[in-house]
């Protein structure tokens, strides 16, 4: 360093020649830059001018507005909102017509439309149509089973009519049933199961509010049509996840010494009347899958009484729950004649009022299901009673035994 001690280090190097033969970075940058903006644009024109499309193998929805729907998708009014959805007809498909292929009128306030795109694609377009009432509408799949809970104590409008005794079930415009809309839906298992029916409730109000909240929501309820408060107990038991019956007293063999109750349909009372007083009675409530009987040995055994009841039952789209105590019963005949969806229970559970009688009963009624595999008991609004199905049910399900509603376990010639 000589004299150089105190002068910072590096100064006495002399700056580096830069190489003929390297070239500048800022060159270099840029000459990629180019090519990388070349390829890019190259690939947009190549896309633009070729006409190729990326084939994805769907479908491509359009939404229009009414005023602007295109020409070459005309929309059929003649056709008007009762052509099922999906449906196809010599006007709206023509064999190699570049026309809508088909028109779907749902009743979403909506007309849907199929055409091809240049590729062979299905193109649909759905324009917004204005419904003549201009109110929302609830859209449903047909052969459905179950109402959403939040609305399972509300009727559906689909399959109630009203009329001058109040509202009845009725068969919907599309062919659904109340045994249908007001079912409970179960698994479709092949296992061993059970349906337990509770009647008698209205009749007295403790009891039957214990009943609804003790008893599991797989059992169905039953209610007397000439019990009190019924509408309340109707909304409170659907909203618990209950399917119910409606039961109505029919006339026994040592009628009126042993009297069902008011409203009690006879033999001798005649078509007319009976029909009339099945009408005041189905018009109490709504939302029950069918109707079940409370006696009744005379009536049910009569043919000429019990036609015109059964049949306008099958009418009306409900089954009906014969409870096993007349062994002259002809509904099961008539219910097979007439299509309509029919059950009869294997066992009443609580003939004696005692908890050791009833919890029998019910392991005979399990003993059945294991053998038949579906078996069928019922019972009456009793606390003793509630209290051992209840028990009973619980420890029957940890055994894998199925809890299912009545319509579950009937039989349906319709399916």
């Amino acid at each position: 360093m000589g004299d150089k001690i105190h002068q910072p280090l590096g100064q006495d190097r002399k700056p580096r020649k830069p190489s003929a033969g390297r070239p500048k970075r800022a060159w270099s940058t840029l000459l990629f830059g180019s090519v990388a903006v070349c390829a890019v644009i190259g690939t947009a024109a190549w896309m633009a001018f070729s006409g190729s499309r990326f084939d994805t193998g769907g479908t491509v929805v359009m939404l229009d507005q009414p005023e602007t729907a295109s020409t070459e998708t005309p929309v059929d009014d003649t056709t008007g909102p009762q052509q099922p959805a999906g449906s196809d007809s010599s006007a709206d498909a023509l064999p190699g017509d570049d026309a809508a292929l088909k028109t779907l009128h749902g009743r979403s306030g909506a007309e849907v439309s199929t055409t091809l795109g240049e590729d062979g694609e299905e193109i649909n377009k759905i324009v917004p149509v204005k419904r003549p009432d201009n109110r929302p509408v609830l859209l449903t799949p047909p052969g459905r089973v179950g109402q959403h809970p939040r609305l399972a104590h509300l009727p559906d409008p689909a399959v109630i009519e009203e009329t001058g005794a109040g509202p009845l079930p009725v068969r919907g415009p599309d062919g659904e049933r109340a045994f249908d809309i007001y079912a409970r839906p179960w698994s479709g298992a092949r296992g061993a199961r059970v349906a337990i029916i509770v009647g008698g409730l209205g009749l007295s109000q403790t009891g039957t509010q214990y009943a609804i909240r003790t008893l599991p929501e797989e059992i169905t309820l039953a209610f007397a049509s000439n019990g009190n408060s019924l509408q309340r107990w109707m909304q409170e038991a659907r909203r618990q996840g209950h399917e119910i019956l409606l039961q109505i007293p029919f006339e026994p063999y040592d009628y009126p010494a042993n009297d069902p109750g008011a409203g009690t349909l006879t033999v001798e009372a005649g078509a007319d009347s009976n029909l009339a007083d099945l009408h005041t009675a189905m018009a109490r409530i709504t939302n029950y899958t069918g109707i079940t009987n409370f006696m009744g040995g005379r009536f049910l055994a009569d043919p000429e009484a019990l036609e015109p009841v059964m049949r306008d039952l099958a009418e009306r789209g409900i089954m009906f729950l014969d409870d096993g105590t007349s062994a002259r019963s002809l509904t099961g005949q008539f219910a097979k004649t007439l299509g309509m969806p029919f059950a009869a229970s294997d066992m009443v559970l609580d003939a004696t009022q005692e908890r050791g009688y009833i919890l029998s009963k019910l392991d005979d009624l399990e003993r059945t299901a294991r053998r038949n595999g579906i078996a069928i008991g019922v019972a009456s609004a009793f606390d003793v009673s509630v209290d051992a199905i209840a028990t009973w049910a619980e420890e029957a399900k940890a055994r894998g035994i199925e809890i299912v509603s009545a319509s579950a376990a009937a039989e349906d010639p319709e399916k």
